[in-house]
């Protein structure tokens, strides 16, 4: 049996963070009733007209620069025609002969080291809606709010050899165009969603075979496990002496397992030709460098800093760059507390672990970005101990609190005045005397368990330090 590879190329769809679409003033919010976000243009209604959003036009510009993309000074949409339930127009306009952006790379990073992936192109055009099938009437609905949401598709080269770099690849990308704030990358919501070409051939020979697409699939794992299936699919039917079909299939998660769908289109087969409706658009010099001025610190550029400036370990720096959202956290909670260390150590100690037992993403949970950073500032400026400062920690998360009006509506601010201290742990020396006369007697495990009884009488509000001070003392003065 001969050893065979697998030969992927990726064209990634991203809808983009516009608040309206490509071309109308249609809200693209995601998640409103149906066919509420719609219009005669975005609906295909005769004799109306597009209009170009240009804030597309700067974010496709962004998401190329990131990508180390030629941008193509002057590039035009095209019709792409098709019929589908879900497209009112029966046509797509997009971008085939002179797309905004071209030959660009990304470098990820495997088990097996560093590789770079190139980019054949990235385009503009418009989203088609939405089809939902219902299982009880055996009818077919649409749902048009989605159509006219502006995308970008970004179109690899085939130089992906295993599931684990093509994993690696579209976290990279969420995390670039999240950074750039161009889309939200959220697949579970549709707006990043993946078709993956895939074809294997033998190892060590240059020809590609034949690729099967697989479109739309909902997430990473989900992608990874669609790969390693129909690599072993594709190489069981050769095995067989069988041919492959070029063809799109569809993943079924539940199945775990790819299904045809339809025979595999080829650009002749849309018809494309120029958009008449639309201008040719021209990037000038000046508008080009007014949008790379504007470009946000990206994720491994934040990382070197965080590192180098602020003084963090590699793995921290790693962690927190990976979510956009525990930036946000982490730069806010160290300008407040002033101490970026100690602001590090609580987000991936105590925050993650709230996150965690939440059972929710961290970017779904609703809590003033401040209130970490003055949590962490009660306990350094001792109003409160840190047992207590991972309690109000917790309420932050859970409920929303502000810290210090939490600390005071409950009570929990910390007792460092020694002379209310003092008569509590009197009261603690007394109530157990035979562990006193046995730490008098040299055992020394003892004061720990009095340590215990102290803060256990002061409720845990008492600085442990001060606790620790004055029990020694009074137990001195026992001797």
């Amino acid at each position: 049996m001969a050893d065979y590879e697998m030969v992927i190329g990726l064209e990634v769809h991203a809808e983009l963070s516009t608040k309206s679409k490509i071309f109308c003033g249609c809200s693209t919010k995601f998640g409103g009733d149906v066919n509420t976000h719609v219009c005669e243009i975005c609906s295909g209604m005769p004799g109306t007209l597009p209009t170009l959003n240009k804030r597309v036009v700067e974010y496709a510009i962004k998401a190329g620069t990131a990508l180390n993309c030629e941008i193509t000074r002057n590039n035009k949409f095209d019709r792409k025609n098709y019929f589908y339930p879900d497209l009112p127009k029966a046509y797509q306009v997009s971008q085939l002969y002179f797309p905004i952006c071209r030959n660009g790379k990304v470098e990820i990073r495997t088990s097996k080291g560093t590789k770079f992936i190139g980019i054949h192109e990235i385009h503009m055009e418009e989203d088609a809606g939405k089809l939902v099938h219902d299982p009880f009437t055996e009818k077919t609905l649409v749902d048009y709010n989605r159509c006219g949401v502006p995308l970008i598709e970004i179109v690899s080269e085939p130089d992906f050899r295993s599931a684990e770099e093509v994993t690696a690849y579209l976290e990279k990308l969420q995390d670039t165009l999240r950074y750039l704030g161009v889309s939200d990358c959220k697949m579970q919501e549709g707006s990043m969603r993946a078709d993956v070409n895939l074809s294997v051939r033998p190892v060590g020979t240059e020809k590609f075979g034949t690729r099967t697409e697989m479109k739309n699939i909902a997430s990473l794992k989900a992608i990874a496990r669609a790969i390693e299936y129909e690599y072993e699919r594709q190489v069981d039917v050769i095995e067989a002496g069988g041919t492959i079909t070029q063809e799109t299939r569809r993943w079924d998660d539940e199945r775990e397992m790819t299904y045809t769908m339809r025979s595999k289109e080829n650009a002749q087969d849309y018809k494309y030709f120029p958009e008449p409706d639309l201008m040719p658009i021209t990037i000038s010099e000046e508008y080009l460098e007014e949008v790379r001025r504007n470009m946000p610190e990206l994720a491994d550029q934040k990382k070197e800093r965080y590192m180098n400036e602020l003084g963090l370990p590699e793995y921290d720096a790693d962690i927190i760059t990976g979510s956009t959202t525990l930036v946000r956290i982490f730069e806010k909670t160290a300008e407040i507390c002033g101490n970026p260390k100690e602001a590090s150590n609580w987000i991936l100690t105590d925050l993650l672990k709230i996150v965690n037992d939440s059972g929710k993403p961290i970017d779904e949970l609703d809590f003033r970005t401040e209130s970490v950073g003055e949590t962490i500032k009660l306990v350094s400026d001792g109003k409160i101990n840190r047992k207590t400062g991972k309690q109000v920690l917790a309420k932050v998360v859970e409920e929303n609190v502000i810290p210090s009006e939490y600390v005071e509506k409950n009570g929990l601010a910390q007792v460092s005045d020694l002379s209310a201290i003092e008569p509590v742990i009197r009261e603690v020396l007394d109530a157990n005397g035979k562990a006193v006369g046995e730490y008098l007697a040299g055992n020394e495990k003892n004061f720990q368990f009095l340590i215990g009884q102290s803060m256990r009488s002061l409720k845990g509000k008492a600085d442990p330090q001060a606790v620790r001070a004055t029990l020694q003392k009074l137990l001195d003065e026992m001797r």
